[in-house]
């Protein structure tokens, strides 16, 4: 068997599930992109989708939800100026992409917009950051469960306080495939999965809960014996430690955060105030303060999705740009936002690789992918 580069690969697998079954190649592509062009746009493109999902969760020993979905369709959107217009359709087939293609080409009737030509196919930049397989396919249905049981077993032999365990795992298989008016072709295949228990635990009455989990974009081989031991390790623990716990007292206090979940309020309190839509519109705390300090010396924010294998990388986002390591703010000064294509362009910088999208029936916008804090030279006492 003769193997292909894995970007080459990932555009094969994306026209196999969208395109094919329905009779589509790309010159139907250009034809819908040609029908938007029609009129005057700063940016045009179609986005397929094709989503399969899988979840399985367990309490008392029994199989509480099993469940199953298909979805799949496109989205096809013409840009002018700060105004977009977007369609999409569940029916893949040609004649819903020109009547979806021709439904948004009424946006543009400004004169200073500029006319979109629709170039020769080329395949966008990619990366290469997790397998593109499919984890539904891994294993069958009575080994997820099985292996749902093992981490009920497990947590139920840790300690005799241990009343209740409850354990899930989720799967997906997302593929994508971006058509853009400038000629580009971008396409993703990606896996995504997660084992989630939460443990209660009871003592004289009185009763906590401690849980655990992880995954990210690979298949269920991730959740070998030692990972579920280790997720059942913690789960307990936080839950026993929860036992003995006393209420915190009131009022201000100084705190020290550590990484993992502490990461949700930089993610809260810092990401989303980063994000280009929200700064080009004035109504972020950071609009126009590029070049100056939002943050103490040694404050080092990034949004990175090119880290191997985690939930929130990206290949190519859901415009087809590459995804990045963005430097957002460095020793306390804020160096820039993150961005979609719109939004860059707008404020006349680059795209960042952040142009997301909650599936084919939505539009692009700039969101993070991983958002994190570097380690700084301070000692925790």
């Amino acid at each position: 068997m003769i193997s292909r580069e894995p970007t080459i690969e990932r555009l094969a697998t994306a026209k196999s599930l969208l395109l094919t079954p329905f009779g589509l190649d790309e010159s139907h592509l250009a034809r819908a992109l040609a029908e938007i062009k029609m009129q005057r746009v700063d940016e045009a493109d179609l986005y397929f989708q094709y989503t399969r999902s899988e979840g399985w969760s367990l309490e008392e020993g029994i199989v509480k939800t099993g469940s199953f979905s298909i979805d799949q369709g496109v989205g096809v959107r013409a840009v002018s100026g700060e105004k977009t217009a977007f369609a999409y359709s569940d029916d893949i087939s040609e004649a819903a992409l020109l009547d979806a293609a021709r439904t948004v080409r009424t946006i543009s009737s400004a004169a200073q917009t500029r006319r979109v030509g629709v170039s020769k196919p080329k395949i966008a930049r990619s990366r290469s950051l997790y397998p593109g397989q499919d984890p539904i396919s891994t294993l069958d249905s009575a080994t997820k469960v099985a292996l749902l049981g093992k981490v009920e077993k497990l947590a139920r032999a840790k300690d005799p306080r241990v009343a209740q365990v409850m354990a899930g795992l989720a799967m997906e298989y997302d593929v994508v495939l971006v058509a853009r008016a400038d000629g580009t072709l971008a396409a993703d295949v990606r896996p995504l999965v997660r084992l989630s228990v939460t443990v209660i635990a009871e003592q004289k009455g009185r009763r906590e809960v401690g849980s655990s989990g992880g995954g990210g974009r690979f298949g269920l081989a991730y959740f070998d014996d030692a990972q579920i031991t280790e997720y059942v390790n913690q789960a307990v623990h936080a839950a026993l430690t929860n036992l003995e716990a006393r209420p915190a007292p009131a009022g201000e206090m100084t705190v020290v955060l550590g990484s993992g979940w502490p990461g949700i309020l930089l993610h809260e309190a810092i990401g989303h105030g980063l994000e280009g839509d929200f700064n080009r519109k004035g109504s972020s705390a950071f609009s126009g303060r590029i070049g100056q300090r939002v943050a103490a010396k040694g404050v080092t924010v990034l949004d990175d999705g090119t880290i191997a294998d985690r939930r929130g990388s990206l290949n190519v986002d859901d415009e087809g740009n590459t995804s990045g390591r963005n430097v957002l703010i460095e020793d306390g000064i804020l160096k820039g936002y993150i961005q979609d294509s719109m939004n860059a362009r707008l404020m006349g910088v680059a795209p960042t690789g952040n142009g997301r999208r909650e599936s084919y029936a939505h539009v692009p916008m700039p969101r993070m992918t991983n958002t994190y804090m570097l380690g700084g030279d301070k000692d925790p006492q």
